[in-house]
């Protein structure tokens, strides 16, 4: 049971991008400039970083290392999750649709993730 508080972060921001990527669509801000920006592109990205960060730190904190593997293994079920998302959205969100580019941008923001988690554990390891 202890170790459960290493991923207590994690399971709140999969929760939290679970409830903002199932809000109706009517209830999503629209602002054009962000719009032509593809802003939205951006917090896909931002948001699957931090759920690969978030949970392989919570992996490497409960068994003190971390495989490639393992933080491969990560970023695809990051990947997968957002796919899941994407299929919520058009079968059961009022006003949502899928977007294969958000797809697109959650495993590119999963990647980055795993990239700056494992800069984050090479570091760790020259300071030690």
């Amino acid at each position: 049971m202890r170790m459960i508080r290493f991923f207590i972060p994690a399971i709140l921001w999969i929760i939290l991008i679970l409830v903002l990527c199932t809000l109706p669509g009517k209830d999503l801000p629209q602002v054009s400039f962000l719009d032509k920006i593809h802003f939205d592109k951006i917090v896909h990205f931002g948001l699957f970083a931090g759920i690969v960060v978030l949970i392989c730190y919570g992996l490497y904190k409960s068994r003190q290392a971390l495989s490639n593997l393992a933080i491969i293994s990560v970023v695809i079920l990051a990947g997968l999750y957002g796919l899941a998302i994407e299929f919520i959205q058009k079968y059961l969100v009022t006003s949502r649709s899928f977007d294969m580019y958000d797809v697109l941008f959650d495993t590119l923001g999963a990647i980055a993730g795993a990239l700056v988690f494992k800069y984050w554990m090479n570091y760790q390891a020259k300071k030690a």
